[in-house]
């Protein structure tokens, strides 16, 4: 048996799921926040939103295909539940922080924003 195709076979189809998972989460609640930036500018906060999908689909599916190889030598089906618990964590850890990243972009933004009113 080879195991290192059952690890591709279940890695890639996983990691991209919930890639598209993530970024749709983001890309539809992600909207209300850019609009808010934007001072309303719905077509702006649209295009940047759609500009921020393209990106986070990028780099996921990127590091994803770059990070499939693996040099661990696998020879039973505990190894494969290893290795691929290993890589999704590894990918879930990632989302998270692009998560993370963008909600911080959001603030310092919105927060930009706000002080412009002010002014």
């Amino acid at each position: 048996m080879n195991y290192y195709l059952l690890l591709y076979a279940f890695y890639l189809p996983a990691t991209i799921a919930l890639t598209l998972w993530v970024a749709q989460t983001l890309f539809r609640h992600g909207r209300t926040f850019l609009v808010d930036i934007f001072d309303g500018n719905q077509e702006l906060a649209d295009s940047v939103n759609k500009l921020l999908l393209m990106g986070f689909y990028l780099i996921n599916i990127g590091y994803a295909t770059v990070t499939l190889r693996t040099t661990d030598p696998i020879a039973s089906y505990q190894q494969t539940v290893e290795a691929l618990s290993l890589k999704l964590g590894t990918i879930i850890l990632i989302l998270g922080a692009m998560h993370f990243f963008n909600l911080y972009v959001f603030y310092k933004m919105r927060h930009r924003t706000q002080l412009n009113e002010v002014a």
